[in-house]
C-alpha cells in the first residue's frame, strides 16, 4: 500500500465527510477510495470512519488519525518543496550563518533583495561570531570573514575586507592624535578578542610594525566596540564596511591612516561542491556578484 496516497485519501474523505465528494476531487474511482481507506484500517488496526447512509463521520481514533495524516502530508510537500531542483523557479529554505557586524551592515540587505528575486525561497540566518558545526546545524552556507577558512570546508571568495584605526573627535581631542603606531602604547585602546586582541599588526609600504596595546575594554563583536569609540571610548581597530559610513560624516576619524592592518576576505563556506542545490548556487553567485564593486 502506498501509505502516502491512503493518508491522503482518507483526509479527503474525512474533511469532505463523502467519499464520493473525495473521488471527484481526486479524480479516483469511488472503489479506490473506498480499497485506500478499507487499507488505512487494517494499517492502524483501528476503526476510522463510521459509515451511514447520509454522511461520514470520524470516531476517535479516526480524530487522531486525522491530525496526523495532515501532519505527515504538510511535510511531505515541505520536502518536496525543498529538494526539487528542476525548473527556473526557486524554492524551499536556506539556512546561513554570519557575524553580527557582517550580517547587520550588509548581509541583510542582500538577502532582502535576492529574496525579492526569489519569492517561493525562504531564509533563516544565524547571527553570531561563534564558530558553528553546518552539519549539526543544518547550515547550507556560512558568510565569514577570515585570513584563513576552515580547510574543511569549500571557501568562495565575496570580497576583501580592509581595516582602519578609528576614534571620535571627542576622544581625540581629549588624548592627543597619535603621530606614529608606538604612541598607541599610550591611548586607550577597544581590543575585538577574535581579531588581534592584545597585538596590532600594521603596514605603511614595506614597513611593518606589531604593537602591544593596552587595553581596557575587549569585546567579541566588531559593533560593540564600534560604539564605544563612536561614544569616546578610545581607537578601535574596524572593518570599513562598518566605519566607513560614521568617517564620512565625521562621527569617526582615522587614526594613523597610513598605516593598515592586514586585509581579511570575506568567504562564503559551504561542505561539498556535489550536488549543490540550485538555491545555494543561485545565492552564491548573487553574492559574488553583489560584493564584486567596492564599496560595498
Amino acid at each position: 500500500m502506498d501509505r502516502l496516497t491512503a493518508m491522503r485519501v482518507f483526509t479527503e474523505v474525512a474533511t469532505g465527510g463523502s467519499f464520493r465528494a473525495a473521488s471527484d476531487k481526486l479524480d479516483m474511482s469511488r472503489a479506490m477510495v473506498t480499497r485506500y481507506v478499507a487499507e488505512m484500517e487494517n494499517w492502524l488496526q483501528a476503526r476510522l470512519l463510521q459509515r451511514t447512509t447520509r454522511r461520514v463521520t470520524l470516531t476517535d481514533a479516526g480524530e487522531q488519525a486525522l491530525r496526523r495524516c495532515q501532519q505527515m502530508l504538510e511535510l511531505a510537500t515541505l520536502v518536496e518543496e525543498e529538494t526539487d531542483s528542476g525548473g527556473d523557479t526557486l524554492r524551499g529554505q536556506l539556512r546561513l550563518t554570519t557575524s553580527m557586524s557582517f550580517g547587520h551592515a550588509h548581509l541583510a540587505a542582500a538577502i532582502a533583495d535576492f529574496l525579492a528575486l526569489h519569492p517561493q525561497l525562504k531564509v533563516d540566518m544565524q547571527v553570531g561570531d561563534g564558530a558553528l558545526n553546518l552539519v549539526e546545524a543544518r547550515i547550507d552556507l556560512a558568510i565569514r570573514i577570515s585570513s584563513e577558512p576552515d580547510p574543511l570546508l569549500i571557501g568562495r571568495p565575496l570580497a576583501v575586507c580592509e581595516s582602519v584605526l578609528v576614534a571620535s573627535p571627542s576622544y581625540l581631542d581629549r588624548y592627543g592624535v597619535p603621530a606614529a603606531p608606538g604612541d598607541l602604547t599610550a591611548h586607550q585602546c577597544l581590543s575585538y578578542a577574535n581579531f588581534g586582541k592584545s597585538t596590532w599588526k600594521l603596514s605603511r609600504g614595506k614597513e611593518n610594525v606589531s604593537v602591544g596595546v593596552p587595553s581596557r575594554l575587549s569585546a567579541n563583536e566588531a559593533t560593540v566596540l564600534l560604539h564605544a569609540a563612536l561614544s569616546g571610548g578610545g581607537i578601535a581597530l574596524q572593518p570599513t564596511y562598518l566605519a566607513n559610513a560614521h568617517l564620512a560624516r565625521g562621527e569617526l576619524l582615522a587614526v594613523l591612516p597610513e598605516w593598515r592592518p592586514p586585509a581579511l576576505k570575506v568567504y562564503a563556506l559551504y561542505m561539498s561542491r556535489q550536488h549543490l542545490p540550485a538555491n545555494v548556487r543561485a545565492l552564491l553567485d548573487f553574492l559574488v556578484e553583489r560584493f564584486k564593486t567596492v564599496p560595498w
